[in-house]
């Protein structure tokens, strides 16, 4: 009923103002009152289709100096060092980006930090030493550089990843260069056994540890074209290292108690991750003071997981600002549990902050995953109003258990229209 007043309101007011000057002062007017008298209209959301500004809310007030990153639907997928093969070729690199295109994906992920190294010329991991190779594509050509160009060519946003984040290999040059950057456990052990076998630590506690990472991201963000920095699971720490001699004695001196024997006690783990959490935001702003607008992505695994096994508080992240955008990784086979963990609630609470996405397994050489499932987690992800990034580039089409055609039919059908991310600068 108030809409109709309010329309024969405009229109009596249209008759009387059309041959005015100021009709359209009228109008501009008349659409302030209806929406903010409104309550229905004023909380619909606009369709992924477009950029739109997050939505305020009463707990986290955004500073006016520093620059808002739309919420948009990422279509992303990483490109791995299992796309090496893929990423130095400029050959490959304009197909796939073309395919990903055509396929109104809108972000690429290009693994920049894997292993101790660096997938582009760099005077930082020069200087420390700690890599006596570059890796350069077939032509003896930057990759970075090719595939940045050409996504951007393509209307593509490439965030680069930090894949590693603080695991390196035990037997990498940085290790060995630089034994006092290693934290341990209570045991003594500098080693833990991950998805990428035997790995250490860097100390995120250390502050030459923070200064390289630092400065590696700086890098990138400043020699590049690129639209942000990713970082995902693997910037944390598992909660059984923290126990070499600098983090105790840094833990003694602002605490007044020595570290304590469990790893779980959840005061020491509080203090850890929010150590972690403070370098996080100290990071965002290093990156933000050298490119106003980058988007600051984080890819971490479900919550629960992170935090307690990892330290790393990501929902802290999203609260406080850091994150500009949430991947959360849950690479699962069984749609039930898929559906379960892309519903949890603080996965709800992210998406009214920022742009909030899903990391969907692809498959691998050895891991092959149907068109169907990926369809499946996909979709689900769509009806609960979240992006999807792939794991990853290969494993798309090009290895896989049905043909590169059918596999590109079934992603077209998931994206039929675009969902442009545009460039924040």
């Amino acid at each position: 009923m108030l809409i109709e007043l309010l329309m024969i309101k405009l229109r009596s007011w249209f008759r009387h103002w059309r041959k005015t000057i100021l009709m359209p002062l009228f109008l501009a007017s008349f659409v302030t009152v209806v929406w903010a008298s409104t309550p229905a209209i004023a909380q619909m959301q606009r369709p992924l289709l477009f950029p739109s500004q997050p939505t305020p809310t009463p707990t986290v007030q955004p500073s006016p100096v520093v620059p808002q990153i739309p919420r948009t639907e990422i279509r992303g997928v990483w490109l791995t060092f299992n796309d090496l093969d893929v990423m130095k070729d400029r050959t490959k690199v304009q197909n796939a980006v073309d395919q990903l295109g055509r396929l109104n994906f809108n972000t690429i992920y290009p693994v920049v930090w894997n292993s101790g190294y660096v997938t582009y010329p760099s005077a930082v991991a020069q200087r420390q030493g700690i890599q006596p190779f570059v890796y350069r594509g077939s032509d003896g050509h930057d990759i970075l550089a090719d595939v940045v160009d050409r996504a951007r060519r393509r209307g593509l946003l490439v965030v680069p990843w930090f894949e590693f984040g603080f695991m390196i290999p035990f037997t990498s040059e940085l290790a060995l260069n630089h034994p006092d950057w290693l934290t341990q456990q209570r045991n003594g052990d500098q080693t833990s056994i991950s998805g990428a076998g035997e790995v250490a630590w860097l100390n995120p506690f250390h502050p030459q540890v923070q200064q390289f990472i630092t400065d590696l991201v700086l890098e990138v963000v400043t020699q590049y074209n690129v639209d942000g920095i990713q970082f995902d699971d693997n910037m944390s720490l598992p909660r059984e290292f923290g126990y070499d001699a600098y983090t105790r004695a840094l833990y003694k001196r602002e605490t007044k108690k020595d570290v304590p024997n469990n790893p779980a006690d959840q005061a020491w783990m509080r203090w850890r991750a929010n150590k972690i959490t403070a370098f996080m935001a100290q990071l965002k702003k290093a990156v933000r003071d050298r490119k106003p607008n980058a988007i600051f992505s984080i890819s971490p695994n479900y919550y629960d997981f992170a935090y307690k096994f990892h330290l790393q508080d990501w929902l802290a992240w999203v609260r406080q600002g850091i994150a500009d955008e949430l991947i959360v990784q849950v690479y699962r086979p069984n749609l039930q549990s898929f559906i379960e963990k892309i519903s949890r609630p603080e996965i709800q609470e992210a998406q009214k902050r920022i742009s909030t996405g899903v990391g969907v397994f692809t498959g691998q050489r050895t891991n092959p995953v149907s068109i169907r499932q990926i369809q499946e987690q996909t979709r689900a992800a769509q009806e609960r109003g979240l992006g999807v990034a792939y794991f990853y580039y290969e494993s798309l089409w090009d290895i896989a258990p049905e043909p590169a055609s059918d596999r590109q039919a079934g992603f077209q059908a998931l994206f039929p229209e675009p969902a442009t991310r545009l460039a924040q600068w």
